[in-house]
C-alpha cells in the first residue's frame, strides 16, 4: 500500500544562504561523498547560486526513498547537477543519504534497494522544476574582479561617480568583462580630443550582474587624459555630450 509523500517522516533541510553551505551540507550527510570526482568539487567551489528540488519518491510498507536534484550555477554560465538518494533499509530505520554525479549512477543505486515483493515499484507523479536561473548576459572572466572594480572607481575623477554603496556591492564580484560601446560625440573641437566608452560588467557571487560605464577622454584644459565612471549608459553618454559641447 502506498503512502502519500506528505506523511513521510523525512523532510529535506531548508536551503542554506550560500551555495558553499548548501554543498557542504549535502556532502556532510552523504555516505559516499568521498567518491565524487575532484574536478566536480573544484567546479562547485566557484558556484554563484544553487537550487534544489524533489525529483521522485516511493513510500510503501515502512520503506521509502526520495531522489533530489541539486544544481549550481557557475561563473561561466554553465551548471553542475548532483543527484541525492535518500532511503531507509528497514521499516522505521534512520534515512541514509547518497550522492551521485549523473542519473545513470542514480538509477543503478536505486535498483539495488530492497522493496516489498508484493508491492510494485511506484514513483509519485511529482516533478518539481528547478527555479529558472537567468543566464548571464556576458561572457565573464573570473580574474581578481573585485580588485578591478576597486581600481576603476579609484581612478574615476567625476564628482558624481558611484559611491560607497556600489563599491561595497562590487567587493563581492567574482568575474567581470570589459567591452567597448560605440557611438557618441567622437572627436570634438580640437582634432586630438576624442572619447571612448567602455562597459565594465561584473558578476556577483549571488548571480546578480552590475555594470559600470567608463568614459575616457582628453577634453580637459591641458589636454590630459581623464577617466569618468557612471552607473548607467545613459548617464555616461550625457556626460560625453556635455564634455564635447564644452570644447566645441
Amino acid at each position: 500500500m502506498s503512502v502519500p509523500y506528505e506523511t513521510a517522516a523525512y523532510e529535506p533541510p531548508e536551503s542554506p544562504e550560500s551555495p558553499e553551505e548548501h554543498l557542504m551540507r549535502l556532502l556532510g550527510r552523504a555516505l559516499n561523498s568521498f567518491e565524487l570526482p575532484d574536478e566536480t568539487i573544484r567546479q562547485l567551489d566557484c558556484a554563484l547560486a544553487h537550487d534544489g528540488s524533489l525529483h521522485s519518491a516511493h513510500h510503501s510498507a515502512g520503506l521509502h526513498r526520495e531522489t533530489y536534484r541539486h544544481t549550481w550555477l557557475l561563473a561561466d554560465g554553465s551548471s553542475v547537477t548532483l543527484w541525492e538518494l535518500v532511503h531507509n533499509t528497514a521499516p522505521g530505520s534512520e534515512p541514509q543519504h547518497e550522492v551521485y554525479v549523473d542519473e545513470e549512477e542514480l538509477r543503478t543505486a536505486t535498483a539495488r534497494l530492497a522493496l516489498p515483493p508484493d508491492t510494485p515499484d511506484f514513483e509519485l507523479p511529482v516533478q518539481v522544476q528547478l527555479s529558472p536561473v537567468p543566464a548571464p548576459r556576458h561572457s565573464y572572466v573570473p580574474d581578481a574582479s573585485a580588485d578591478h572594480a576597486r581600481r576603476l572607481l579609484r581612478r574615476a575623477e567625476n564628482p558624481d561617480r558611484p559611491g560607497a554603496d556600489v563599491a561595497a556591492l562590487l567587493a563581492t564580484a567574482s568575474a567581470h568583462q570589459i567591452t567597448q560601446a560605440f557611438g557618441g560625440p567622437g572627436r570634438a573641437g580640437r582634432a586630438r580630443i576624442g572619447f571612448s566608452l567602455y562597459e565594465h560588467a561584473f558578476l556577483l557571487r549571488d548571480g546578480a550582474e552590475v555594470s559600470l560605464w567608463e568614459v575616457e577622454h582628453t577634453a580637459t584644459p591641458d589636454g590630459r587624459h581623464m577617466c569618468e565612471v557612471y552607473d548607467s549608459e545613459d548617464t555616461a553618454r550625457r556626460a560625453m555630450e556635455l564634455r564635447a559641447a564644452q570644447v566645441s
